[in-house]
């Protein structure tokens, strides 16, 4: 009786101490510019409650690249200009302006585009 509770627990034990290691074929890269954008809080129609800097402007487009293909949407060119202010270091969006152009042009049968202000919010502390 004492083999049947000896050899799975010797079993478990080795199994825990192995070397082991997990593969992906999640990209680390892919993965971080995924979740880019919510690095950058957006302040559409509201202005930030805490001193900031200024980076720049960042333009953020989408683009309905096929006629059959799924509409554009601001929601997407906003996160495209979250992307963007992103990779210049901001921490948040001030949105100016969105559009969306219904007329096909430069590849897209319509396209949306956002401007926004690329800022560095100052922590509270």
């Amino acid at each position: 009786m004492k083999q049947l509770v000896i050899i799975p627990l010797a079993a478990i034990i080795c199994a825990c101490g192995s070397d082991y290691s997990f593969n992906s074929n999640l990209d680390r890269k892919a993965f971080k510019e995924y979740f880019k954008p919510s690095e950058v809080q957006l302040f559409d129609h509201t202005q930030p409650t805490v001193p900031y800097d200024t980076l720049g402007m960042v333009e953020g487009n989408a683009c309905q690249m096929e006629e059959n293909g799924a509409p554009v949407s601001l929601a997407d060119a906003r996160t495209d200009a979250r992307r963007k202010a992103a990779d210049i270091k901001a921490n948040g969006l001030i949105i100016k302006s969105c559009t969306e152009l219904k007329e096909p042009g430069k590849g897209c049968y319509s396209s949306a585009i956002c401007v926004g202000q690329a800022i560095r919010l100052h922590q509270k502390n």
